[in-house]
């Protein structure tokens, strides 16, 4: 069978511009998940692996024009936001650095025995080893953050687990350059170039998760991909974690207090953040509970002011381009649905932003309305006019998993009676609640979490921030096991100097 070229397109115009590399096979593969099966013991050393962490960063930092052109060319997201994201993408590196460096993700537990216990305690000494060969299925609209040198690399890298990346077929010319600075970072700290390896190709994705010596994976992506690849994970001889950011609508409740306070102010910040990045952030406002009346009016006034004053934007390819254009279109369509500016084509390969608006009353029982419940990937969102908090609360509880759930409130809580029980029925659809801020940007911090109920991700973990780093991890306890034999991080003496708890007390 010949080689399936895999070619860079520049979705500006959606011709190709460079042969980059060939889809990989079923044999290539195999070879590329049993060579990092083989060095899972190259990436035991913590102070090697976060010197590893901190020269990629300082060589993803020397590249940056470089990687930062080929992004840009293959997908058109412009060099200032590329430039930021590059940023953000060394800033994880060395983040996971000083996990490593610290030691708390190990979760060290000492028990000493005890026999006055009931039943008599052991000698029981805890912590978490590195599951094996990582797979992660890059995501096409962080290029970077999310894709070979993101997020789920980094933290399965810091976990001490070689990656194999099935690169995203929008951007493969910086796919490879990436995984090419990412590989010098490791010769340069002393480690096989092969603890990151890429590979191409749809079936290549298939053949990866379905490899025996692949012990968990990452995924970001669309809800259809991504349930596909859960079911083999889950399906395999031997099932394997299957970490997946799949869809969000993210919605965002404006309180009639908010309203009637700075309805403008709402109208213009909505209007950023729904069209920034030409609407292909995952944590895009893509539903919004307006109320019925003046002040929600002028909140729709001020958007659709904000929106169309934005320029044309192109999305990542143009198959993204044709669902965006038939999806809205699809919508539009529905009874009792308006368009006060219509989403849509801009041209042979742009797309201008929109919204469309409907009575939240039409969105309280299953109908042909429930569309406007599913993501649209794109600079869309929908407007929901509610007459009531009831209202409200019959929408909300119809929606699904998100990553996000926003509450606009009066800046003087105790003019605002709704805020509270309104925040109460958000919490239990998203895993980070905010309240008068946008959910576009996620910052990289201890305390972050980037996930939320199926269909947003397919477990309870977060891909941003510290504790990504568990989801590469497990748990194992030696009992009453010689001090010679038992691992450095579990013996007495503490050797590694690693914070731990020992008798159930932070030691």
């Amino acid at each position: 069978m010949s080689a399936v070229p895999v070619w860079s397109v520049d979705p500006r115009t959606g011709n190709p511009r460079e042969q980059v590399a060939v889809e990989a096979t079923a044999e290539e593969v195999d070879r590329a998940v049993r060579s990092a099966h083989a060095l899972r013991d190259a990436l035991a050393d913590r102070v090697a692996r976060a010197a590893f962490l901190r020269a990629a960063a300082e060589l993803l930092e020397e590249s940056g024009e470089y990687i930062i052109e080929a992004a840009d060319a293959e997908t058109a997201l412009g060099p200032a936001r590329l430039t930021g994201e590059l940023a953000r993408t060394a800033a994880q590196f060395r983040a996971f650095a000083e996990v490593v460096d610290e030691g708390a993700y190990l979760d060290v537990h000492i028990d000493h025995p005890d026999a006055t216990r009931t039943p008599p305690w052991p000698d029981l000494r805890r912590y978490k080893i590195p599951l094996g060969v990582v797979a992660v299925y890059a995501a096409s609209n962080f290029p970077l953050a999310f894709s070979v040198p993101g997020g789920d690399t980094a933290s399965a890298l810091a976990a001490g687990c070689p990656v194999v990346v099935k690169a995203h077929p929008d951007h493969p010319a910086t796919s490879e350059l990436c995984a090419s600075v990412l590989r010098r970072a490791a010769a340069r700290t002393g480690l096989p170039e092969n603890v990151l390896t890429v590979v191409h190709g749809f079936d290549a994705g298939v053949e990866l998760i379905r490899h025996p010596l692949v012990s968990a994976a990452g995924f970001t992506g669309s809800v259809r991909g991504g349930r596909a690849l859960f079911d083999a994970a889950a399906a395999r001889p031997a099932p394997i974690p299957f970490h997946g950011e799949l869809g969000s609508l993210n919605p965002v409740v404006v309180t009639a207090a908010a309203a009637a306070e700075r309805a403008g102010e709402i109208g213009t910040g909505l209007g950023g953040s729904m069209t920034l990045g030409a609407g292909q952030f995952c944590t895009k406002p893509g539903f919004v509970l307006v109320p019925e009346g003046a002040a929600g009016d002028q909140l729709l006034k001020t958007l659709t002011e904000t929106v169309s004053s934005t320029s044309s934007g192109v999305l990542l390819d143009h198959r993204m381009r044709d669902a965006f254009v038939t999806g809205v279109r699809e919508r539009a369509a529905l009874p009792g649905v308006d368009a006060p500016v219509t989403p849509g084509a801009a041209g042979a390969h742009s797309v201008s932003a929109g919204f469309l608006t409907v009575p939240a009353a039409r969105l309280t029982a299953d109908g042909p309305h429930d569309a406007l419940l599913e993501e649209c990937f794109g600079p869309v969102t929908v407007i929901a006019r509610y007459a009531s908090v009831d209202e409200i609360a019959a929408v909300l509880a119809r929606l699904p998993g998100n990553l996000t759930a926003t509450l606009q409130t009066a800046t003087d809580e105790g003019r605002d009676p709704d805020a509270g029980p309104l925040l109460a029925a958000l919490t239990p659809l998203a895993g980070r609640i905010l309240v008068n801020g946008w959910p576009t940007g996620v910052a990289v911090a201890p305390a972050q979490h980037h996930g939320g109920p199926y269909p947003a991700t397919t477990s309870t973990s977060t891909s941003v921030g510290a504790t990504a780093i568990e989801r590469w991890l497990r748990p194992v306890t030696y009992q009453s096991t010689p001090e010679t034999l038992l691992p450095a991080e579990l013996r007495e003496d503490n050797p590694l100097g690693l914070p731990r708890r020992v008798d159930g007390r932070r030691a």
